[in-house]
Formats: C-alpha cells, structure tokens, sequence
C-alpha cells in the first residue's frame, strides 16, 4: 500500500535546509544544549532556621507571638489582617497579664486599622474594641484616648460612606469608655475632640451649618451628598442622641435616661424667688452621704478644738459634728477642696454661652430631625403596618436628640429667643396627630419599650413648653405685659391646650396602671423620673380650664405612690417627690400656682399617704437604708415644719403607728424588737428618734407606749444617751 502523502512529507523535512532570511540571524541547532538557568528565592521569615525565638513567650494555636501579630497587621493581604486582629483576641484572652506590658503598643498598633478598606477587618476590630476596652480601667485607656479619638476622627471624614458608618461604630465604644475624652471642648472651637466629631456627625448628615459659629447664616459642612440607608442614618442618629447626653449631662438635670439614684427636681427651679431659695429648698431631703461631703467642704480654719464641748446635745442637726471632725488643714486637703469646690458652679457667662451654641446647634439640626420624622412616622404608626424595628428606632432617636436639646435650652429660661419656643412648638405639632403612641400588628417587648420611651419623651417635651410658657405668665406678672409675655399666654392658652388634654389623658392612665401595650408595665425608676416633669407642669397650672385636670393628675399621682411596693425600685422616687409637694407650702420663696388644701379630696389622698410612711419603714427594714433615710427624713421635715397634714388626728395616728417601728408584744415570743435595731447606720437611728421627740412634743408628752417601746430599743446602745437628750427637749 503506498505512503500517504503528509508521511512522504514529513520524511522530507527532516533532511530540508532552512532558508535565511534578511534580519533573522543564525538559528539555533536542534541537538544544541541550553546550559542557561534562573534562580528564585523563597522567604520564610516565620520558619527561618537563623531565627532565635524565645519559647517562653506566649504564642496562639498558630505559634505567633505578640509581635508577630502586630507585624501581621501592616500585611498587604486583609485575610492576615484580620486574622491576627483574631489571634491578638486569642492571646489576650489566655495571656491577659500580658496586656499591661504592651498596651501602648497594642494601641498604636490597631488604631491604623479603624479607616481600613477592607469591610471585614473593620468589623473584627470593632468585635475587638468591644471587648478589649471595657476590661481595660479607665485610668489606664485615658492616656491613648488622643491617638484613637485622632484615627476615629479621620476615618469619619473617609471617602467611603461605609468606612465613615464604622467610624461612627468605633466611637460608640469609646463613648461607653472614655465618655469625658470624646465630648471634650464639643461646644468650643477647635479646643477638643468633641469639637471634630460633632462636625463630622453634621457632615454625615448633611446639617447645613459652619460647626463653631453661633451666629451669622447658616453654610453647608460638605459638598458631597451622603445618601444614607435606614440602617447606617440609625446608626449616626442614636450615636448622636448618646454624644449629646454626655456633653450635656453637666447642664441638664432631667433626662430620659438620668442616675436612677438620684431625684432632682430641676423643674421647681423657677417657682422659687431666688435661685438661692431653690437650692435651700432641694438640700431638705438631702441624702447623708451629700451632707458629709457638703460638711467636708465646709470645715473651718481651726487649729484647736475645745474638747469639753459636746456637740452631741444639740438634736435634730444631721449629721452631727464631732470635735474630731475639726482637724489641722493640709495642703492636700486644701488642694482637693479647692479643686472639688470650682467644679461646683460654672460661670454665668459660660452658661450663657454654652446655651447660645446649644441653641444654634438645635436650628441646625431643626430641618433634618423633622424630615427624618415625616419621613418614617407615616409607616411606624400606621395600624394597619407593623414597622421595622429600624423604622421604630429610628424615630426614638429623634425624639431623644430633640429632648437633649431643648432641656438645655428651656431649662433656663430667662432670655430664650422665642424661636427656640416655636421650632420645639412645630416638632409638637408633627408628633401630636399620634400621640399617645401605639405598637401595632406584633407583641415585641423591645419595641414596647421604645413605644413608651417615646410618650414619655414627648411628655417631657409638651412639659418642657408648658414651663417655659408659665415662666412667660411669670415674667408678665413681675415686669409688666411684654411682647415675650404676650406670645407665651397666647401659646399657652391656644396651642398647648389640646396637647395638655392628650398628656393628661395618658399620665393618668399610665399611673393607674391601665391596659394598653405602653402601660402593660410597672413603672421603672427611670420612666418615672422622667414623668415627673409633666406631672409637675400640669399640676402647677393656672388656667382655670385645666384646674379639674389638674386634680386628677394629683389624685393619681398620690394614688400611685401609696400602692406601689414598699420593695419597688420606684417606691424612694414617689417619697421623695410627694413630700416636696407637700413642703412647698411652707417655703415662703415658693411663687408657683400649685397649693395643698384646695380639694378634700386631694387632702385625703395626702393624708393616707403620710399615714402609709411607718408601714413602709416597717416592710423596708433594713434592707434599703436609702428608702428608710427618705421616709424619716420626709416625716422628720413635715412634722417640724408643721404642714396642713400635721393635725391632731394625723398626729395621734402616727404616733400608734410608729410604736411597732421599735418594739412590740408578742402573744408568745413576749417583748420583740422592731426594724428600728435592724437600721445599718447610727445617722438613721437617730433620725427615727428625731421623729420620735417631734411627735412627742407635738402631742404635749402624751405618748400611749411611744416612749417606752423606744427605751425597750435604746436600751444598751450607743444611741440611748441620745434618746435621752431629745427627751428633755421634747419634753
């Protein structure tokens, strides 16, 4: 069979000559041997045999140490990245002792890290953040708070809206942290980090103004338009709400979310005459321990001291000196009462600059806060939709931005610019149509919370304009009808009337415990705290139209403060407010319009309220000294300043109601001693034997058993020769 022809011409050229051609060169031989070669080297750093690593350093599961990791986080690659974000978690978990040693450079380290591009190293960091810095103590992470205020500050003016959202996430941690270090020099031009971060809050949110000036246009902080998703516009808001809480916290006693420790009645403020007159009134049922700091501040110049006088037998002065208590001045003490002492007050000027800026800043944020409003209350209060947890959030963060600001600005209100009045009058306007609000579709407890959150704030919002208009009604009364005083009786009569009725309606509800998803709940101490404001502001009204509502709110209010648990966390706040209602009377500096004894009613629910106080003291015991020191004192200051309650009949019923408080006859177990020996503190037993002598003067020495169940209590204590002395005096 003959050869194909591509086989014929294979065969053929394996014996043809190439041609030359022009410019090609000589080609190489096909049996010619290439002898050139190329070499590539391969870097092991981590595994080099010339490498001396120190075994007894503590290393992760992948056998990196401290500084390998921190090495790793300059990697080019942002897998690496985060994983020694990720192992620097893993041994600091297992080795934490090594934290005090590398702290500094474990900072300087990750701060370089908070504008990184890569999403997911950021969010591990923000895990790590969150972690690490609130293990560390304050003292210790204050010193680094300029290098990573400096990194968050920079990452939040970023080219990328998303790097600018973590930056807001990175400071939220720090404001949990380091709360004085982020919000210092906020409302100073250029003299802190708050001044930065509260300029790039503005730019994210496209807040037309110049951060810094408080007069003058406003002008834009950014050329570019942010558009921002629900999520991130959340995010910048409630970081936002948190960062005004801590810059105000020094100017605004009231809050939504204040000390649930701590009871101050900044709303009675400007029914006093003087301001003085206002601080007397507020040091009455003052703590012991704000007393001995106040007398710690107060110690005299006194080298020597006779010690044969004895400042025990003066009664009914808490707490009571002793000659010890008057000793030689050191320098120290000097300094710490010095430095202590200029904390207390700031100056006039500086309050009236602070409340300028604060007030700029609130007509800044004006437009934006009622647009993110109107643009998300449509479908959060829809009944027929049930919102997004976002969507609810998200108009609460409003709402607390709104309330920070205009309790600095109102809370003061002698010369307000009357557009401060009629911007938180229009934010009013749009919340009013749905108020009270309501949780629709789903029972979400969260949501619940911010449903009542949300009341509440706008009650303190409705108070806080009821105030400032009844301070308007003042101001006429005192210099003549104004123009000011003018504005504020026609706001008052006409646009808040409808408000009032709607916050009456609800308070009312909410202290009688009705039904409803906003009221399913106790009271906490903190809700009510911030209701105390509205209920003062509709019981201190004087128009005559709302005198009927009036009386219902003191009804119910007075009502829920007899039936709330003697063990409740809210039970020392209802004592404490009740009892500056009922010593108002007896201020002579007292201007306001609410008065005692107008309705039987209303003096009948007072009177059972005092009545329930020995009972209360019984349930409390000693469990609760604080709640204890209230009811005594409370007692103790209505009695000596002898109030419309104190009568014959409310005397005598206290009188046999206290008796058990020391002692009392078991049909078996014979003579047992009451909570009075279960008192923790000598400062509280005496108080209950101040009660004792002011009941027992004012009932002429008719005791019925008073007398000898406190002996039967006093008896061998230190606090008998006390007992001994408020005898004589009440005798």
């Amino acid at each position: 069979m003959p050869k194909s022809a591509k086989k014929r011409k294979d065969k053929a050229a394996d014996f043809s000559k190439a041609k030359l051609k022009l410019g090609k060169g000589k080609q190489t031989a096909t049996n010619a041997i290439d002898t050139s070669f190329k070499a590539r080297s391969i870097a092991l750093p981590s595994q080099s045999i010339t490498q001396h690593k120190d075994t007894s350093a503590p290393t992760t599961k992948r056998r990196l140490t401290f500084e390998d990791l921190l090495s790793q986080l300059k990697h080019y690659s942002p897998g690496i990245r985060k994983d020694a974000v990720l192992g620097l978690r893993e041994l600091l978990d297992a080795n934490w002792e090594l934290l005090e040693s590398c702290l500094t450079s474990l900072i300087n380290a990750t701060v370089r890290i908070i504008g990184d591009d890569d999403a997911g190293v950021r969010k591990v960091l923000l895990a790590f953040y969150g972690w690490l810095l609130p293990r560390i103590p304050i003292e210790d992470l204050l010193p680094h708070s300029p290098l990573l205020l400096l990194f968050a500050t920079s990452a939040q003016t970023h080219i990328f809206p998303e790097i600018r959202i973590d930056a807001i996430r990175f400071l939220n941690i720090f404001l949990q942290c380091i709360p004085e270090a982020v919000v210092e020099g906020w409302n100073e031009d250029k003299k802190g980090h708050g001044s930065r971060v509260l300029e790039a809050y503005l730019g994210i949110l496209n807040a037309g103004t110049k951060y810094g000036e408080t007069e003058g246009p406003l002008k834009a902080t950014s050329t570019a338009s942010v558009v921002l998703t629900p999520a991130s516009r959340l995010v910048v808001l409630q970081s936002l709400s948190t960062f005004l809480r801590h810059g105000l916290s020094d100017r605004t006693r009231g809050s939504i979310r204040p000390d649930s420790s701590k009871l101050h009645a900044w709303y009675l403020r400007n029914s006093f005459r003087t301001s003085s007159a206002y601080s007397a009134f507020e040091e009455v049922l003052q703590s012991s321990s704000q007393q001995d700091i106040q007398i710690e501040r107060q110690r005299i110049w006194q080298a020597e001291v006779d010690a044969s006088e004895n400042l025990e037998d003066f009664p009914y002065c808490y707490p009571l000196a002793k000659p010890s208590s008057y000793t030689h001045w050191t320098l120290d003490d000097v300094t710490n009462v010095l430095s202590s002492s200029g904390n207390l007050e700031i100056s006039d000027d500086t309050q009236q600059s602070g409340a300028a800026f604060v007030g700029h800043l609130a007509r800044t944020l004006h437009s934006t806060l009622v647009a993110t409003f109107l643009d998300y209350a449509p479908s959060v209060f829809s009944p027929s939709a049930t919102p997004t947890e976002t969507e609810v959030h998200l108009v609460v963060a409003v709402a607390e931005i709104v309330c920070h600001l205009y309790e600095a600005i109102l809370q003061t209100p002698e010369n307000i610019p009357e557009v401060h009045a009629q911007n938180l009058e229009s934010i009013l306007g749009y919340m009013t149509p749905y108020f009270p609000f309501r949780l629709s579709g789903s029972r979400d407890i969260k949501l619940e919370q911010a449903f009542q959150d949300l009341n509440l704030i706008f009650c303190e919002l409705t108070s806080l304009l009821i105030i400032s208009a009844q301070n308007g009604l003042s101001q006429q009364g005192r210099r003549g009808k104004s123009r000011h005083a003018a504005r504020s009786t026609h706001r008052f009569k006409n646009t808040l009337s409808i408000q009032m009725f709607a916050v009456s309606a609800y308070v009312i509800k909410l202290l009688r415990n009705g039904t409803g998803s906003q009221v399913s709940q106790p009271l906490s101490p903190l809700a009510y705290i911030a209701l105390l404001p509205t209920i003062w502001a509709l019981l201190n009204n004087p128009i005559a139209n709302h005198k009927e509502t009036a009386t219902d709110v003191l009804q119910a209010t007075a009502e829920h403060a007899i039936k709330t648990f003697s063990k409740s966390p809210c039970k020392r706040m209802t004592i404490e407010f009740i009892s500056r209602l009922i010593l108002l009377d007896s201020e002579p500096q007292y201007l306001g319009y609410f008065r005692l004894g107008r309705d039987t009613a209303e003096d009948q629910k007072f009177e059972d309220w005092l009545l329930h106080l020995p009972q209360t003291l019984w349930e409390v015991g000693g469990g609760n000294p604080s709640t204890s020191e209230v009811i005594l004192r409370a007692l103790l200051r209505i009695l000596q300043r002898r109030s419309t309650l104190v009568n014959p009949k409310n005397v005598v019923a206290l009188r046999s109601r206290l008796t058990p408080i020391f002692s009392i006859t078991h049909a078996v177990r014979g003579q047992i001693l009451g909570p009075y020996s279960k008192l923790p503190s000598s400062l509280l037993r005496r108080l209950a034997l101040d009660v004792c002598g002011t009941v027992l003067l004012i009932c002429g020495g008719n005791d019925e058993g008073l007398t000898a169940a406190v002996d039967l209590a006093v008896a061998g204590t230190q606090e008998e020769s006390y007992w001994a002395h408020v005898q004589q005096f009440a005798s």
